[in-house]
């Protein structure tokens, strides 16, 4: 198991970001990767997890040791894998989800994509009383201030990532309108985004 990987933000995409550490350049699929575009060309660490299966090994990373227990904790719901785990993550706010386990909000859980009824009652069955240990009571913010973006293209790139998570054009069309008349930073955009469309 890697524990993390430190080293510079040398690119970021909507699914993933790559950390270059000793000459080797690690693809890491993160719930949003431009959450790390302020941190380019700066040593961060990201917190792993190794994802095995029989064809595929993938990076996940995250910036907190409990965002990553979390995922893990996620990933052992029948239903949800690694790319439903990272788009219930994207929300940025596992407080709130760990609350709608809690309180069997089965609506709420729903409105992540690809969890339907089955899948949201599953996580209420497997996770309820089991997360709030997870989650420290100053979790850091996930989204960090961009302070001078650079906007332009920021919304396409927030729309690119909100289909790598998962949801539909449709979905991401009622959303748009909004944010159009919101001047902010990718990252931003899909934190917005993701209120509006968990509304």
């Amino acid at each position: 198991m890697i524990e993390f990987v430190r080293g510079v933000i040398d690119y970021v995409c909507p699914e993933y970001i790559v950390v270059e550490t000793n000459g080797i350049g690690y693809q890491i699929f993160t719930p949003n990767p431009f959450s790390f575009q302020p941190d380019r060309g700066t040593i961060v660490t990201v917190y792993t997890y190794q994802y095995v299966r029989e064809d595929v090994i993938a990076l996940y990373g995250f910036r907190t040791r409990e965002e990553r227990t979390l995922f893990a904790k996620l990933l052992q719901v029948s239903g949800i894998g690694p790319k439903g785990g990272l788009a219930i993550l994207a929300a940025g706010d596992p407080q709130q989800l760990v609350q709608a386990i809690e309180a069997e909000n089965e609506a709420f859980l729903c409105k992540f994509p690809g969890v339907g009824k089955k899948t949201a009652r599953q996580m209420i069955l497997d996770l309820k009383g089991k997360l709030q240990h997870v989650l420290a009571d100053s979790l850091p913010n996930l989204f960090a201030e961009w302070t001078a973006p650079e906007r332009q293209g920021a919304l396409d790139e927030a729309i690119e990532a909100l289909k790598a998570l998962g949801y539909a054009e449709r979905e991401i069309r009622k959303v748009v309108p909004v944010l159009k008349d919101e001047t902010m930073s990718t990252d931003q955009y899909i934190k917005r985004a993701l209120q509006l469309l968990l509304k």
